[in-house]
């Protein structure tokens, strides 16, 4: 590198506009959920890929998930989930925290934007990633909202001023939904998961209050899961909401990503980037996300 190059390098170094991937350090990602277990469902795979090269993931859940259960509510339940998350943070390697904010009870208020702004500087984020604010749980639209209304107050000096601003705005994602309405999801990137597949289905197998009762029994189906904790584990990556599978609609943004190799993917999860935070260039894609194959 030359004296000017490594001279201008060590000014935006200072100033905090390098991202971590051109200092080689650690990607840095952050994920919110309205729930414990909203993460490891959007996310879970690409925190392990993350996690499995040394880099940093945190998942969220802006509320403590007590009343999501059909027998159990309130602090016992709290507790139960706040355990579940982090047995499931613990399989993979990665940090979790669950907000004290009541399940079914969350609102775009001041005080919980605030939080997520917190949240998000504390990480240094270099990617964050939330639902998009269509959805069928309100928890889930709001925390959607939340997150959108935090994306660019992250690099505000004068809001939130305890926690040191961001000098850089992250990369803002969504993670994939069925919703079509007011528009569908659009897979901007789409990760492979096969290689890590079976620790996904170990993290949402630790949220045992939910994928194996609560869930089913929202269905009817409580009577399906197998009592033996092996044979359970099996029939949930059987489960629709479990498989990760490719939907047509992602091939292109694989063949794009991965070449040749996009055909032979089976199980992957994908994200829109945001029109919020900052919008990355390919090669930055390829930088943020060491997952592709070299051109």
């Amino acid at each position: 590198m030359t004296r000017k190059r490594l001279l201008c390098a060590l000014a935006m170094l200072m100033l905090g506009r390098l991202p971590a991937q051109a200092q080689n350090e650690p990607v840095r990602v952050i994920a919110f959920g309205a729930h414990p277990d909203d993460c490891d469902l959007g996310a879970g795979g690409l925190a392990a890929k993350y996690a499995a090269l040394g880099h940093k993931v945190k998942f969220v859940s802006l509320t403590n998930g007590d009343a999501g259960h059909q027998s159990l509510g309130g602090g016992p339940l709290a507790m139960r989930r706040r355990a579940e998350a982090q047995e499931a943070a613990r399989r993979i390697g990665i940090e979790y925290e669950v907000l004290d904010n009541h399940d079914g009870r969350l609102l775009p208020t001041l005080d919980v934007r605030e939080q997520v702004i917190r949240e998000i500087r504390q990480w240094k984020a270099d990617i964050v990633i939330g639902p998009r604010p269509n959805d069928y749980h309100p928890d889930h639209r709001y925390t959607g909202v939340l997150v959108q209304d935090a994306s660019y107050m992250v690099i505000v000096p004068n809001v939130v001023t305890d926690t040191s601003p961001l000098r850089r705005n992250p990369v803002f994602l969504y993670y994939s939904d069925r919703f079509t309405r007011p528009q569908p999801f659009r897979a901007d990137i789409v990760v492979s998961i096969d290689d890590v597949y079976q620790k996904k289905i170990a993290m949402l197998d630790s949220h045992v209050s939910q994928f194996y009762e609560w869930l089913p029994w929202t269905v009817g189906e409580l009577d399906e899961v197998p009592k033996d904790p092996v044979a359970r584990k099996t029939w949930l990556a059987t489960r629709p909401i479990a498989v990760g599978s490719v939907k047509p609609e992602w091939r292109d943004a694989l063949e794009r990503l991965y070449g040749p190799e996009a055909q032979r993917i089976q199980h992957a999860e994908a994200f829109e980037i945001t029109e919020y935070g900052r919008t990355p260039s390919e090669e930055e894609i390829r930088k943020l996300f060491p997952f592709f194959p070299t051109k």
